[in-house]
């Protein structure tokens, strides 16, 4: 049974605010509207926190606001101080959901008819925690990430178009850029781990087919005179936190993560801008800046988002937590899941015994874990950049223990 959250989402919406068809104040509404409903969104609830890892390579313009580094570039970069810098962060993250909207009406035209659309408003804050001098998640947290957005369920439609519920998520980030991604919901729920596939942080020649791979030297992480910040990688290496497996494939941050953890279920769904199938939609939308100057530009886009992909895996991870001695009356005790490896962040269980536990016992409790992987294609100096972030989140909230796991 897994543990419900007992305290609300940080962000909220205005008491009993309701999305209600305008055509409602002249026709009788039915007294028990049903809500639509939020398929597999039912588990972005509350907030969520964590740790990851973000990749980008991003332009580096000359002085005065350019990045310098403390090691000089080898061999000389082509331009001053270095057309692009890939930049690492080691990053903890909080992930908000509110509650539900209800139901948003969407007309249909002609045989298709109106479909009620629901969803959740969510907020996501990302802080870079690099030290350098540690090679350590111990850094003073810098913001490096700020979206608000809402995740929508999408019903059964059996005209126009015809196709199967869909999730969409749609955010806004704060250097100019939207994006609408979507996908068809996922009607499986795989028993064990998730597994995950390597994503390549390779840049390519933009419209290549297949990909023509352009590798830098500072995806070597043993290379300490390359334009990438942190510059010198050699306390990261040893304390296993940036590593040449993970600038090679990324998703090696997910799998260190779940290591000795017991997860018993998974859900697995991917959304992306560009359409995966005709009747999804999906696109990004930038600022002139980001865009660049027009087609006869040698030098632009500044860096241009033109894609957005990214996997989530929802899992429900198990845990045995030990019960001290209790009397009823007790102020409810706080209890912490054991953590799979040392640092990692873990749920915090309310446990108030229906019973007096004479002697210490341990129960079995479950929580819900969002992992994802999500790559953004960022366009600028004539290649195609991915921009890689993972992380691993788990509830930022009490989670409360129901009374049926004692009995």
């Amino acid at each position: 049974m897994t543990a419900q959250s007992t305290t609300p989402a940080g962000i909220h919406l205005p008491p009993n605010f309701k999305i209600i068809e305008v055509d409602g104040k002249i026709r009788k509404q039915p007294t028990t509207d049903p809500t639509p409903p939020l398929g597999v969104l039912s588990n972005f609830s509350g907030a969520f926190t964590g740790h990851g890892f973000n990749l980008i390579f991003r332009p580096n313009s000359g002085p005065p606001t350019g990045t310098t580094f403390p090691n000089p570039i080898s061999p000389p970069a082509p331009t001053p101080p270095s057309q692009n810098a890939l930049e690492l962060n080691l990053t903890t993250e909080m992930l908000t959901f509110s509650k539900s909207i209800g139901s948003i009406p969407n007309r249909g035209l002609e045989s298709q008819s109106d479909i009620f659309l629901n969803g959740v408003p969510y907020m996501q804050v990302i802080n870079d925690v690099t030290n350098p001098s540690t090679g350590k998640a111990n850094g003073t947290a810098t913001g490096i990430h700020f979206e608000p957005g809402l995740w929508m369920h999408v019903p059964a439609t059996t005209s126009d178009p015809i196709i199967g519920e869909s999730l969409v998520r749609m955010a806004s980030i704060p250097h100019g850029t939207t994006i609408n991604a979507q996908c068809l919901q996922p009607t499986k729920t795989f028993s064990g781990p998730p597994t995950f596939a390597p994503v390549d942080p390779t840049p390519f020649v933009i419209g290549s087919n297949p990909p023509k791979l352009i590798p830098f030297a500072a995806q070597t992480a043993s290379n300490t005179s390359t334009p990438r910040i942190p510059q010198d990688l050699t306390k990261f290496i040893a304390e296993g936190t940036i590593t040449q497996d993970i600038l090679t494939d990324p998703n090696t941050v997910l799998r260190n993560a779940i290591k000795g953890q017991n997860i018993t279920s998974t859900i697995v769904f991917t959304v992306d801008t560009t359409p995966t199938a005709p009747e999804l939609g999906g696109g990004t939308a930038n600022i002139g800046f980001l865009v660049g100057a027009s087609s006869g530009s040698v030098t632009g886009p500044n860096a241009n988002a033109v894609d957005m992909s990214a996997t989530f895996w929802i899992e429900t991870v198990e845990h045995k937590i030990t019960i001290p001695v209790f009397k009823p009356g007790q102020q409810p005790l706080k209890i912490a899941a054991p953590a799979s490896q040392p640092g990692a962040p873990t749920p915090t269980f309310l446990v108030n015994p229906p019973k007096e536990i004479t002697e210490p016992i341990t129960i079995t409790v479950t929580s819900t874990q969002i992992q994802y992987s999500q790559k953004v294609i960022l366009n600028f100096a004539g290649l195609s950049w991915p921009h890689i972030s993972v992380a691993t989140l788990v509830p930022g909230s009490d989670l409360e223990v129901p009374n049926p796991v004692f009995h």
